[in-house]
């Protein structure tokens, strides 16, 4: 991977953030646009600026051109079956929100079993929570090992034959754990239930294949894979959709309306409901050009040396404390002795270094993990060993700073 070709892509990281060059190292809660996402968002508005689907006019026939090509190429990208199975969301906690409901009003109910992990994102709890409440269903919990990974076997004890949806991360935005959802998956299916997954952390950084993982859902957003905010992706096996209502209604989404009763259309617009964001889609999917181009094998292999190679300089830093596995995804969440860590982000970012503190909306592990918060460097792409260089060098100054706790 050209890493110089792929740092000029992106027109952001040449700046002096408090009079240092900036390095970035908070991709995980969002990540930088390449010039050929910018560049493609404002093509759309300059250019062919329309609604879609509804009009026959040429932008309008354009915009639908593209719309719909964007949710080709995230087809592709996850290797669903059709594009029947692509659905366009605000995001991640939308798409998963959007099975709760729909799915889960339906078929969960009193007696019924929920199964999640301690390790999930706050999108990834609270729609089962509120789920569980409203229909008396239990909500259980696979618990983790000391390294913040889960066995199989635990899953076999924690799902049964009354557990009705299983979902778990595919990686943990604060571990970095990399889930077995291929095995587990299989368990669920083994007693009857559903599995969801949420992608926001694993689409962007790791080959995705839906149908080799056979999960039921697959949850992502753009905004954290070089696309825009606002638009994400929930892929469904299409026999599930399609007995799925929808959970938004109005323009775009019906097939016949009358006075007292209306019809929906087929999928994947029956859960589209208004007008979709367009230009988000088609940002997401000039996105998935540039992913590709690079290569995610390419992008896979340069995430694993970064990882490696940070957490060998990390560790020479006297006073830090790693949190989770060895074998990780692209992130280390760390604390540095008694520094409370938006007082070390603080520092960090009068060097220009950009990382995220606090309990990155995941307070039930902060609670496992016996902290009430913890600092995270997360990588991507267009970071380097000297980003990381830095990032240390960052640590013994704040270091020096903060000399007394020491």
């Amino acid at each position: 991977m050209d890493i110089k070709a792929v740092r000029d892509a992106f027109p952001i990281l040449h700046q002096e953030v408090n009079g240092h060059p900036l390095v970035y190292l908070d991709s995980s809660a969002t990540s930088q646009k390449p010039v050929q996402v910018i560049d493609k968002i404002s093509e759309y508005y300059r250019g062919y600026n329309s609604n879609v689907h509804r009009g026959v006019h040429t932008l309008g026939t354009h915009a639908t051109d593209e719309y719909e090509g964007a949710r080709e190429k995230v087809r592709k990208f996850i290797h669903a079956n059709s594009t029947q199975e692509v659905i366009f969301t605000r995001g991640t906690t939308t798409a998963i929100n959007t099975v709760a409901v729909s799915y889960g009003r339906e078929n969960v109910g009193e007696g019924d079993e929920i199964v999640i992990t301690p390790m999930e994102h706050h999108s990834n709890i609270i729609p089962w929570q509120q789920l569980a409440k409203a229909t008396g269903a239990t909500l259980k919990y696979v618990p983790l090992q000391a390294d913040g990974t889960i066995l199989l076997d635990d899953v076999e004890k924690t799902v049964t034959e009354n557990t009705k949806i299983v979902a778990l991360a595919h990686v943990s935005n604060v571990l970095g754990t990399i889930n077995p959802i291929k095995e587990v998956a299989a368990i669920a299916h083994k007693n009857g239930a559903v599995i969801l997954v949420d992608g926001a952390q694993g689409a962007p950084h790791m080959n995705v294949d839906v149908q080799d993982l056979d999960c039921d859902f697959y949850a992502f957003s753009g905004h954290k894979m070089c696309g825009p905010t606002g638009i994400g992706v929930l892929y469904g096996k299409k026999s599930l959709l399609n007995e799925m209502e929808p959970v938004e209604f109005g323009g775009e989404m019906i097939d016949f309306v009358n006075l007292y009763d209306s019809t929906w259309k087929e999928l994947p617009w029956k859960f589209e409901g208004g007008t979709p964001v367009i230009a988000g889609a088609i940002g997401l999917g000039a996105a998935i050009d540039f992913l590709t181009e690079v290569g995610l094998d390419q992008i896979v292999e340069h995430e694993h040396k970064l990882i490696e190679y940070a957490r060998k300089q990390m560790e020479q830093v006297e006073g830090l404390t790693i949190y989770g596995p060895e074998k990780r995804a692209g992130l280390i969440t760390f604390n540095l002795s008694d520094v409370h860590p938006h007082d070390l982000a603080t520092v960090l970012d009068a060097e220009g270094i950009a990382v995220r503190a606090g309990h990155h909306c995941a307070q039930p592990l902060m609670k496992w993990l016996e902290v009430s918060a913890t600092a995270r460097a997360s990588f991507y792409l267009y970071n380097t060993e000297e980003d990381i260089d830095r990032f240390v060098q960052g640590l013994q100054t704040t270091k020096e700073y903060f000399g007394d706790v020491f």
